[in-house]
């Protein structure tokens, strides 16, 4: 802290910028400081810091919460009586250069989850047709994940049937930064669907080519950052969506999701199959709607009968040759089909609830695997020893 000449102390610009650097852009989750978004510094004789911070575009709809952080950052600065925060929109070239720095000087268009040293764990989730709870199933494993710690992602792959948004309580929009995508959060999840590029409730009436477009959009030009797990929700069946991740994520790992029904594990059965042909790993199976919990006496009502999970899981490691474990049995639990239409996940609306332990417990499962060395680079070069 320095002092003016008439004795009275007056903040450090150091001190300030130490401040600022404490800063996180809310959708880009690093410091201002090292994003070039602080335009100026100046600090007045009475104690009066005026700062200047460049959105990456205009109309950013975080200006509100950048301002109130930048203010309540450096109002903490011993010797700071006042804080004035002016917002001043990033050039094209800034944005350029922002958007190469965040790709680590990376081209355009690449899948960063597909290269060899990625460590970000990706599971493909999918379901042999529809009303099997897999949507369910992937908001609330993220959020547990979340809620352990780890960073996740969830791209709602299932164009046609897009409800990942408002299963996981996610209402904002996406920015985008030259030809980057910044994807909104909520409970600690990033996540991105194209419902949120469509106005209101409208249908997507795209044939194959435009769906793999997509897809790779979501991949390539949304900002993930460093994400520990990815998930990524796909529509019921086997058809281009599938294909089209076996192709853009060849590492991405197959979870499967069943009912106890006998007619829906065999359909489950042919999806998770997909596996032979596109050299991918299924890493389990979770039953869903496994029983219903009888209200008064506790007795398991088994609505759609038992053992689907286990017929699916079997008939897989027959198929594959490899193992294949059910990762899970969900009970049916009213709170959380609410928890989906309220976007409140029941791992953290009811996290003792029977169906949330339930889920807590693949989510644990799937979160602390590490990925193996199939497909990563070692960097080692064989030496010719004659």
């Amino acid at each position: 802290m320095a002092t003016d000449t008439y004795g009275t102390s007056v903040p450090a610009e150091e001190a300030v910028r130490a401040a600022l650097a404490t800063v996180n852009d809310p959708e880009i989750h690093r410091p201002i400081t090292d994003l070039g978004m602080v335009k100026s510094v100046e600090i007045g004789e009475d104690g009066t810091v005026a700062v200047t911070v460049y959105l990456t575009v205009a109309g950013c709809p975080m200006r509100d919460t950048i301002t109130r952080s930048v203010t309540d950052a450096v109002a903490r600065v011993e010797g700071v009586t006042r804080v004035a925060v002016t917002l001043d929109v990033m050039s094209d070239e800034q944005r350029r250069e922002l958007t190469s720095s965040l790709r680590g000087g990376t081209a355009e268009r690449e899948v960063p989850f597909a290269k060899p040293g990625s460590l970000t764990r990706v599971y493909a989730v999918a379901s042999g047709k529809g009303g099997v709870g897999k949507s369910s199933v992937t908001v609330n494993l993220a959020a547990a994940m979340a809620a352990d710690g780890l960073k996740v992602g969830v791209v709602d792959a299932d164009i046609y049937g897009h409800s990942v948004p408002r299963m996981l309580g996610a209402d904002g929009r996406p920015t985008q930064v030259e030809n980057m995508i910044m994807p909104p959060s909520a409970n600690g999840v990033k996540v991105i669907s194209i419902g949120m590029f469509t106005p209101g409730n409208s249908p997507v009436v795209w044939r194959g080519p435009m769906l793999h477009r997509a897809l790779q959009q979501f991949l390539a030009d949304v900002f993930w950052g460093d994400l520990d797990v990815l998930l990524l929700d796909l529509p019921p069946g086997t058809g281009d969506i599938a294909i089209s991740v076996a192709q853009l994520v060849p590492n991405a790992e197959i979870l499967v999701v069943t009912t106890p029904q006998q007619a829906a594990a065999e359909v489950a059965e042919r999806a998770g199959s997909i596996a032979v042909q596109t050299h991918q790993k299924i890493v389990g199976v979770v039953e869903n709607m496994s029983g219903l919990p009888c209200p008064h006496c506790d007795e398991i009502i088994d609505v759609f009968g038992t053992g689907g999970g286990r017929l699916v899981a079997e008939g897989l490691t027959k198929t594959t040759g490899a193992t294949v474990p059910v990762l899970g049995a969900i009970p049916i639990d009213v709170r959380l089909r609410e928890g989906g239409d309220e976007g409140k996940p029941i791992v953290l609306s009811d996290p003792d609830s029977p169906a949330a332990a339930a889920l807590r417990e693949v989510a644990a499962t799937l979160g602390g695997r590490q990925r193996g060395l199939a497909g990563m680079s070692l960097g080692i070069t064989p030496r010719n020893k004659f």
